[in-house]
């Protein structure tokens, strides 16, 4: 049995039906198993409860235990948990220990190292899901709005994440490796407003504004903190001196390459438009 926490997010919905597919026999995490649309092989179960009876291997979602972990991996321990992966960041490569980003997901990586089971920690960079944050604006014909235009990231399609996260559930070639995941191509946030605007069939407008600004927007979202929007910042920042790194890992895992960033924009033109 795998357990697979944040069942319903970009990630896991699309883990839950890999595991299907593959006949793996899946248990889903969900806050409310009454609305979670989940394949019907799926059993599913409630996050606050988490039953890991029969459950060998985990899928931990750290966006779940923002709060932290509490017990649940000596629970896994002793349940008899085999393997664990771990939806991480391609921040945990940064030691800088202002970084709350990294800070945060490399605690719960040594954390897992700790408990002697085997793991596997998967490092995606920038997901092409967080472009949905424009989809008011784009809907509406409003510029989108963000700083460093010239920044260029390599956005990875959730699907990819999810086919590499199955193989690392389902064979052991994988086991005590940090995969880092990319997309295929290096893109500013202009390109990326423009391949969207593409896809729904009519132009989308990009419009700069500082720094100061992004962060001030930034800091009135729900659950945003100082540091957290500052290593956003900073990492963008760093990212107008080249082209994004492209990584082979979701080839190399999957056997296929990587969704390009137009492929996404169409699986989501709906909520642009």
């Amino acid at each position: 049995m795998i357990l697979v926490t944040g069942a319903t997010g970009n990630v896991g919905r699309h883990l839950v039906g890999e595991l299907i597919r593959a006949g793996a026999k899946v248990r889903a995490l969900t806050r409310d198993p009454e609305t979670a649309r989940l394949p019907s092989e799926a059993e599913l179960a409630r996050t606050d409860e988490m039953p890991l009876d029969g459950v060998t291997s985990l899928f931990l979602n750290p966006t779940v235990f923002w709060g932290g972990l509490g017990d649940v991996l000596d629970r896994a321990k002793d349940a008899g948990v085999r393997r664990v992966v771990m939806l991480s960041s391609s921040a945990a490569v940064d030691t800088d220990p202002s970084n709350v980003l990294a800070a945060h997901h490399l605690e719960i990586e040594r954390a897992i190292e700790d408990t002697g089971l085997e793991w596997t920690f998967l490092r995606p960079g920038e997901f092409a899901a967080n472009t949905l944050g424009w989809r008011d604006e784009i809907r509406t014909g409003a510029p989108v709005r963000e700083p460093y235009p010239a920044a260029q990231t390599s956005p990875i399609h959730e699907r990819d994440i999810a086919a590499v996260a199955a193989r690392t559930l389902t064979t052991d070639d994988h086991v005590g490796t940090k995969p880092v995941l990319s997309g295929p191509e290096s893109l500013t946030q202009p390109d990326m407003v423009r391949i969207i605007g593409e896809a729904i069939g009519r132009p989308a407008r990009f419009e700069e504004i500082s720094p100061q600004e992004a962060r001030a927007q930034l800091l009135s979202r729900p659950y945003m903190r100082e540091g957290l929007v500052d290593a956003l910042l900073r990492l963008r920042a760093e990212a107008v001196h080249g082209p994004a790194e492209i990584s082979p890992e979701v080839e190399r895992i999957t056997g296929r390459p990587g969704r390009t960033f137009a492929e996404w924009a169409a699986d989501h033109a709906d909520a642009f438009r």
